[in-house]
């Protein structure tokens, strides 16, 4: 195995045994110290790779770490554990599901799906979905699971009226789910704990099973997950951690920094390695980032160094509004891909909130800008995936109520919501499944004789469609069920839309025929299921991250959350206002701005080669337009490494010159027109605008100031011809000469 590394990854890898954490600051190499150890105890150690439990954060990131450790051994790692913790246990759970009395086809539900499930058993127990939306009921339920809280312990200190339900639904939720052969997302994390619990047996076979436990993106562990690997590692303790304490992100879904910041206690005689190295990011980049993390009191310390000094200097852009920001930064990355030859796909503008995209999308395509967004919907959350989906589902678990809900009157078989709710009640009383109890329809007096043959129908369907592709590959059981259920003819009839939504299905079809190609076999381990089965387990397991929409050869767009362990030669972050980013909860809650602060660090972070930070005096938000200041943390900024530009010629910028108290705040001091008298317009009389209805024209006359501030605009469209619009809701935009 021949791999440079410097002396401290170096020491990571050839780590004789034993506990060890590694603090790996960002860019520091942490995914080549983790695939070298692995090729290393497997080629240098002999370790068999079953005998390897490897945890990552992403799906993506498996993938590209499996490949690796392919490459340095010259051979495919078989047996392997590698993947998230989502993914492994459900590895795991497949073969112990007999154990804690589920089916080894169980299905895995998906938020929507545990949503659907949760509003049911709501209407059961008499309970109100208004009153307890069911979005808010899953959400307690999820943080209880994640913290390791029993329903009764939630039932104890429970506070409102909406926790009590909440835990009361959870009190039902484990049976209701078990009699459903499904588990949530939270379960797959739970289940391995309970089995090892109840069944020590099981819990000393996979303590034998496993010789090495190796997590990836320790921070970000909770409770449950790092229970589980405490519990597999319990006997020879090589547990091998690697993280950074200061990029831990998710402590709003449960992660908990000190399991790392505690790691050292949990473990006496750990090895404790820094990688301080960043091979990623200029000098100029890291002072930045380390000037902003430094402000952090709860953190193991470190510093951040490159080999290579020097670099571009930060542009740091005080905008007039979230349009100017969105305008400026459009022409920025126009101007740089032109002279530094840097492609769109090399850039990226990260925000704190999703709902930041909209105006630096319509800058880019008003520019003709290609963009990739990724955290939007996700292609496995569109209706007709879904649909698809849960007729494969049923097939694989006939239990799965969820899935027969959905596709029961897709395409239309003239079931109404009544008669459903009675097949729902009799499911119930019989303490059957939905399938099973349509396939028994006329035993059901009180369903038309119409409605009856449709139920036996339906259940005849995917009873003929079980044993026609039970055995055959994901890709061809999903052209059988899409052409057995009439989904093409269905959709087309839908219009245009329907015929988007069709390509869709076919995409779906194509990446299941790619996933069959690729899919890593299980063996023995993985439990005796088939590939749709497994198939279906990967889909549910797919996140947001591993996705995006548009060009793939664009510029991305995401929020910073999900941009962690991501890279691109130029960065933006825009937004930095306090109240943005941070948000203006996070004062108020225990550790939340050092949270905040993480994610800024994070941020900065991924930058390569340059690095840009936006904000706007004045944004709309919550439907008003506020005033802003700058973030707090461009206060830590050093200012030696920081340029300022401004979208404001109304700035005296001779009467500021040197004047102002640190660099980063500068732009709050200096007296920019609207801030010295609110009721200044922010439009001037002549300036072109465009409206997106009536389109462009020429701003005549300006009236009125904050929200009742008004321009007439005569428009080019004569027909249209000249409209006094309230500024506050008329969604204008300025028109750019540069444009």
């Amino acid at each position: 195995m021949t791999l440079a590394l410097n002396p401290q990854q170096a020491a990571a890898v050839r780590h004789p045994g034993g506990p060890l954490l590694v603090l790996a600051g960002a860019g520091s190499g942490k995914t080549r110290v983790l695939t070298a150890r692995i090729a290393y105890l497997i080629q240098e150690q002999g370790v068999a790779p079953q005998r390897i439990f490897a945890v990552t954060f992403t799906n993506k990131a498996a993938g590209e770490m499996r490949s690796r450790v392919a490459t340095l051994l010259g051979a495919d790692p078989k047996g392997l554990w590698i993947g998230t913790f989502h993914s492994l246990s459900a590895r795991l759970l497949r073969r112990e599901a007999a154990a804690l009395g589920f089916g080894p086809n169980f299905t895995i539900y998906d938020q929507d799906d545990s949503e659907s499930f949760i509003k049911r058993l709501l209407e059961q127990r008499g309970l109100s979905p208004k009153a307890n939306p069911p979005r808010a009921i899953h959400a307690v339920i999820s943080s209880a699971k994640n913290h390791l809280l029993l329903p009764e312990e939630l039932g104890a200190q429970a506070e409102s009226p909406l926790e009590r339900a909440a835990a009361d639904i959870y009190a039902t939720l484990g049976p209701a789910l078990r009699q459903a052969n499904a588990m949530d997302f939270d379960d797959l994390l739970l289940h391995p704990l309970t089995l090892f619990r109840e069944h020590p047996e099981r819990l000393a076979y996979w303590q034998q099973r496993f010789e090495h436990v190796l997590v990836d993106e320790f921070q970000d562990t909770n409770a449950a997950q790092y229970r589980l690997v405490k519990l597999l590692a319990a006997q020879h303790t090589n547990l091998c951690v690697v993280g950074d304490d200061d990029q831990a992100i998710y402590g709003w879904r449960g992660a908990d920094v000190r399991h790392m910041l505690s790691f050292q206690q949990d473990f006496p005689g750990a090895t404790l390695i820094k990688l301080e190295q960043n091979y990623r990011s200029t000098q100029v980049i890291l002072d930045a980032a380390n000037g902003v993390i430094a402000e952090n009191t709860r953190r193991l310390g470190k510093t951040l160094f490159t080999a290579t000094p020097g670099g571009e200097p930060v542009t740091l852009l005080a905008a007039a509004d979230e349009r100017d920001e969105a305008e400026w930064l459009a022409a920025e990355l126009v101007r740089r891909s032109a002279e530094a030859d840097v492609p769109y796909e090399g850039m990226a503008i990260l925000y704190r909130t999703n709902a930041q995209s909209r105006p630096l999308e319509e800058a880019f395509r008003f520019r003709g800008i290609p963009y990739r967004l990724v955290g939007a919907v996700s292609f496995y959350e569109r209706r007709e995936v879904k649909d698809v989906l849960a007729y494969l589902r049923l097939i694989a678990n006939p239990a799965d109520d969820e899935a027969f809900v959905r596709i029961v009157n897709v395409p239309r078989r003239g079931i109404g919501d009544a008669s459903l709710s009675q097949l729902l009640r009799t499911a119930t009383q019989w303490g059957r499944p939905l399938l099973e109890t349509a396939r028994a329809a006329e035993r059901i007096a009180d369903l038309r004789p119409n409605v009856r043959e449709a139920f036996q129908a339906l259940a005849r369907l995917i009873d003929e469609l079980r044993a026609r592709v039970a055995d055959a590959d994901p890709a061809t059981a999903l052209e059988q069920v899409i052409a057995a259920v009439g989904y093409g003819p269905y959709l087309a009839d839908e219009g245009p839309e329907g015929i988007e939504r069709l390509e869709n299905v076919q995409e779906l079809i194509a990446g299941a025929a790619a996933w069959a190609e690729t899919a890593v076999d299980e063996g023995d381990e993985g439990g005796a299921t088939s590939s749709i089965e497994r198939y279906l387990t990967q889909a549910a397991l797919v996140t947001s991250a591993d996705q995006g929409t548009g060009d793939p050869t664009g510029v991305t767009l995401m929020t910073v959350h999900m941009a962690k362990g991501l890279e691109w030669p130029v960065v933006t972050l825009a937004g930095l206002e306090d109240g943005l980013f941070p948000l203006a909860r996070a004062a108020a809650e225990p550790g939340g701005l050092e949270e905040e602060r993480r994610l800024c660090y994070v941020g900065l972070t991924r930058a390569r080669e340059k690095l840009y930070l936006s904000w706007a005096r004045t944004r709309y938000r919550n439907g008003r337009l506020e005033l802003s200041e700058s973030s707090r943390f461009l206060e830590a900024l050093p200012p030696a490494v920081v340029e300022q530009r401004s979208t404001t010629p109304q700035w005296d910028r001779a009467r500021h010159a040197g004047g102002a108290r640190r660099g980063a705040r500068a732009p709050v001091e200096i007296e920019w027109e609207a801030e010295a008298s609110q009721d200044a317009p922010r439009y001037i009389a002549g300036e072109r605008v465009r409206h997106r209805k009536f389109g462009s024209g020429v701003v005549r006359a300006v009236s009125g100031s904050g929200r009742e501030l008004k321009v007439m605009v005569e428009f080019d469209d004569s027909e249209i011809g000249t409209k006094q619009l309230l500024v506050a809701y008329a969604g204008l935009e300025r028109e750019w000469e540069s444009a």
